[in-house]
C-alpha cells in the first residue's frame, strides 16, 4: 500500500496522506513524496485547486516518532545542529509558495506537523470529531512547520501565545470560532464539502485566481502602496488573457464562463 496518493479530475488534484495504521504520521522518505507531489500539483496546467486529506481516523498525527525513536529518519539520532539548513525544497515551504489554492479536508485529527500542514492550506473544512492538537511543546519541540508563523496572523499573539505555550488541543467548535477552519461539518461529509468548494474555485478563471494568491501571500509583507503596485502589474497581463474576454463575454451573454486557463 502507497503512503500517498495522486488523483486529478475536473481540474481537481486530490493529495490523500495513506497511513491509517498509523494516523498518517509523516516518514522521512515521505515528506520528500509529499514535496514532489505538490509541485506536480503547483505545475499541472490543468490542476486548478488541490485538496489535502487523509485516509483513516487521522488527518495527520505529526511526523512519525517511532522511526525518530529508533534513530532513524526525522531527528533520529540527532545530537547535533547540521552546519547548514535548507529548508526550500520541504512540504512547508513548498505548500506556501504554491499559486494553486489549497484546501485542507481534515478528516480526522491532526497533531503537530499535521497542525502545521494544515494552517499552511489556504482553506480548511473540518470533521466535526476532529482536533487540532499543538502539541509541540510537550514533546519538547517548537511548532518546526509554520505554526509560530500563522498562528499569531490568523488569532493575534495573546491568542497564540496561548496555544503554542500550552500546548492545547482544540476541538472542531474551537477552531470554527476561532477563525482557524472555514466550516464545520459532519465526518461522512468532509470530502464532499472540500470538493464542493474545490470545484467552485475550478470555476472561476484559474489564472486570476492564481494572481490573487501571489498578491495576497505578496501582501504579507508589504505596505499597502506597494502592494497597490503590484496588484497594478499582475492585472496587465490578465487583461489581455482569453480568459478575461470570456469573464466579459459570458456576463454580457448571461451565461456561465467557460474558462481555458489562457
Amino acid at each position: 500500500m502507497t503512503a500517498m496518493t495522486y488523483t486529478v479530475a475536473d481540474h481537481v488534484a486530490t493529495i490523500t496522506l495513506n497511513r491509517p495504521e498509523r494516523m498518517n504520521t509523516i516518514s522521512s522518505a515521505m515528506l520528500d513524496e509529499l514535496t514532489a507531489t505538490l509541485v506536480k500539483a503547483n505545475e499541472d496546467a490543468d490542476v486548478r485547486v488541490v485538496i489535502l486529506t487523509g485516509t483513516g481516523r487521522a488527518f495527520c498525527a505529526g511526523l512519525d516518532l517511532n522511526e525518530a525513536s529508533s534513530g532513524q529518519g526525522i531527528g533520529g539520532g540527532a545530537r547535533k545542529a547540521p552546519a547548514t539548513i535548507d529548508l526550500r525544497n520541504t512540504p512547508p515551504t513548498v505548500l506556501f509558495a504554491m499559486d494553486k489554492p489549497v484546501i485542507c479536508a481534515l478528516n480526522g485529527s491532526a497533531a503537530g506537523y499535521g497542525m502545521d500542514l494544515a494552517l499552511g492550506c489556504d482553506i480548511r473544512i473540518m470533521a466535526e470529531d476532529a482536533k487540532l492538537a499543538a502539541a509541540f511543546v510537550k514533546r519538547g519541540v517548537l511548532p518546526e512547520s509554520g505554526g509560530t508563523w500563522f498562528l499569531p496572523r490568523m488569532l493575534g499573539w495573546a491568542k497564540a501565545a496561548e496555544i503554542i505555550f500550552t500546548g492545547r488541543t482544540l476541538n472542531a467548535a474551537d477552531c470554527l470560532a476561532e477563525g482557524l477552519v472555514n466550516k464545520v461539518v459532519p465526518t461522512a461529509d468532509v470530502a464532499a464539502e472540500a470538493l464542493a468548494m474545490a470545484r467552485e474555485i475550478a470555476a472561476n478563471a484559474p489564472l486570476a485566481v492564481q494572481g490573487a494568491k501571489r498578491l495576497m501571500r505578496m501582501g504579507l509583507g508589504e505596505s499597502f502602496d506597494t502592494h497597490v503596485q503590484h496588484v497594478y502589474l499582475q492585472l496587465l497581463p490578465l487583461f489581455a488573457s482569453d480568459d478575461f474576454k470570456e469573464g466579459i463575454t459570458s456576463f454580457l451573454e448571461k451565461r456561465p464562463a467557460a474558462f481555458a486557463g489562457r
